[in-house]
Parts: structure tokens; C-alpha cells; sequence
């Protein structure tokens, strides 16, 4: 690229289907933009294919807008375009989905969650269930960590204690609450893909006649706003947004500035801190 534009691109395609209302996505972007916009540079959002007036491939339509780097977001990395994009010279970050050869952004899920089972099994709980995301790298990281730290603590998950939600789904949040409850031995203990799914949780629970966390005890995740305000105050395992997105547009100057510096090309992941709400209760051994 000849001249300079101080230009970045992100490219948000929106698999969740929730556009900037998305808290976790929008508190990324906002990071990105304020650190971007720190450093001189404007943000362009690029639109999928068919939306784009020009009808060129992504590639194209970055290199003829004077697009000097791209942050890629909640957007297929599959896709052929993508694909292309991610091999070419321009460069590029993702942020929260990992691709090889390519600076990644993560939170650190594995810890996320091993923190929440950690602390709900300090408080006492042997029968935790876990509804857990849709199938995507971040929730084969959190089942899995899920399971390993189960196992540490000594805690037997039966399969019907394991079941699927797709984030931010209220509704299926709701229903899969629902099944818990009825099962014959149920959990004392429920943790939610997403703090938002949660509200469906909180909502079947007290349709049920029953109190949280003196009936059964819940946790989400993500520690983002509105469930945080509903009383008792929900435990869950708050994520850095803002952290991620500044980590993200930093990277990616620095690819965009010092090309001739060999970049690091591993994961780099951005803790997660516990915060403690009211929605697990302490239960003894007897319990």
C-alpha cells in the first residue's frame, strides 16, 4: 500500500444475529475503536459480500478502499473470502475464535470457567449442571475445562446434566432449566452459557414457586450489565471486554507499523476475573 490512510477495517458479519446490541461483542468493538482512534486511525466497518454496493470479493473491496489492517469479529472463518483475506499481506487479527498462522484474541475460557466450578464446589455443590453454548471453538474450551475441573473436585456429572443452548437464547435457556428441574435427582446448582441466557433461567425458577439461591443456586457468564442489576446480583465469571478489543487494535497497528518485525503469532489470551454475586448459596455436606 502506497499511501498511508491510517484506515482499519472490521469485519463483523454477525453469526449471533444480534448486531451492536450484542453486550460482550459491542463492549470488544467499543475497546478497539477507542484505542484505534487513540492512535490516529479511523474505523470502517466492511460489509458481507452481497451487501457491498462495488460487488467485489472482500480482498478487493479492502486493498481499493486504502483498508490498512483488519480486525475480524463474530464473522466465519471458513468463509472463502475470509480465507483469502487471512492469507493474503493485509494484515489481520481475530478476535475471540483462534486461526492459525494468524494473531488470535481470546478470552481465557479454559479459566473462566474453571474459576466458576471452583468456587461453586467450594461452596458446597456436588450436583452442578452445565447448559452450555452452541458448538463453536469457545464451547468445546469450556466443556471441556468444565469437565476437568469437575473431575478435580471429585464431582460425578451425569449426561443429563449436560445440555445444549445457543448464547443468548432465553426461550431454550428457559426450556432446559425446565428439564433440569424435573429430573429425579435435579442439580443444586445451574450454570448458564451467557448471563443474558440466564434471565430465562431466573424466569422458569420462579414461575416454579422457587427462590434463588435458597431453592437452587445459578451462575452465568460474561458480567455484563442488565443481569447484573437483578436482585439477588448473579454470580458469574465477568469477562474484559474493553481489554480484549484494546489488546486486539494494538496488535493489530503494531502488524499494520513494524511489518518488518517477525510478529508473534501465538494465542494471546485476556483473563477473566470471578464476580461474586448472591446467586450461589453455601449448602452443607448433608445438602
Amino acid at each position: 500500500m502506497d499511501k498511508k490512510t491510517y484506515s482499519i477495517g472490521i469485519l463483523f458479519m454477525d453469526n449471533a444475529q444480534c448486531g451492536l446490541t450484542h453486550d460482550f461483542f459491542a463492549g470488544i468493538l467499543n475497546g478497539f475503536k477507542l484505542e484505534a482512534e487513540d492512535a490516529g486511525y479511523e474505523i470502517t466497518f466492511i460489509n458481507s459480500r452481497e451487501k457491498r454496493r462495488d460487488g467485489k470479493k472482500l480482498l478487493e473491496h479492502v486493498i481499493d478502499k486504502g483498508i490498512e489492517g483488519v480486525g475480524i469479529i463474530c464473522s466465519d472463518l471458513k468463509d472463502p473470502e475470509v480465507v483469502e483475506l487471512l492469507g493474503s499481506d493485509v494484515p489481520a487479527v481475530t478476535i475471540d475464535e483462534p486461526y492459525d498462522g494468524i494473531i488470535s484474541i481470546l478470552s481465557d475460557n479454559e479459566q473462566g470457567l474453571k474459576k466458576l466450578v471452583y468456587h461453586i464446589a467450594g461452596m458446597g455443590h456436588k450436583k452442578i449442571a452445565y447448559i452450555h453454548g452452541d458448538d463453536n471453538s469457545v464451547t468445546s474450551i469450556r466443556i471441556k475445562a468444565f469437565k476437568e475441573a469437575c473431575k478435580k473436585m471429585g464431582i460425578n456429572i451425569p449426561d443429563e446434566y449436560l445440555r445444549t443452548c445457543n448464547f443468548r437464547d432465553i426461550k431454550k435457556a428457559a426450556f432446559e432449566t425446565e428439564e433440569l428441574l424435573r429430573l429425579p435427582d435435579p442439580p443444586t446448582c445451574i450454570i448458564y452459557p451467557d448471563d443474558y441466557a440466564a434471565i430465562g433461567g431466573i424466569n422458569i425458577i420462579k414461575a416454579y414457586g422457587m427462590t434463588i439461591p435458597e431453592d437452587i443456586s445459578i451462575a452465568g457468564y460474561d458480567g455484563i450489565d442488565i443481569p447484573s442489576r437483578y436482585d439477588p446480583r448473579i454470580t458469574t465469571i465477568k469477562q474484559d471486554m474493553d481489554g480484549m478489543g484494546r489488546t486486539a487494535a494494538k496488535r493489530l497497528i503494531n502488524l499494520i507499523e513494524s511489518p518488518e518485525t517477525l510478529p508473534d503469532y501465538n494465542d494471546v489470551l485476556i483473563e477473566t476475573t470471578l464476580s461474586e454475586g448472591n446467586t450461589v448459596k453455601h449448602i452443607s455436606v448433608e445438602e
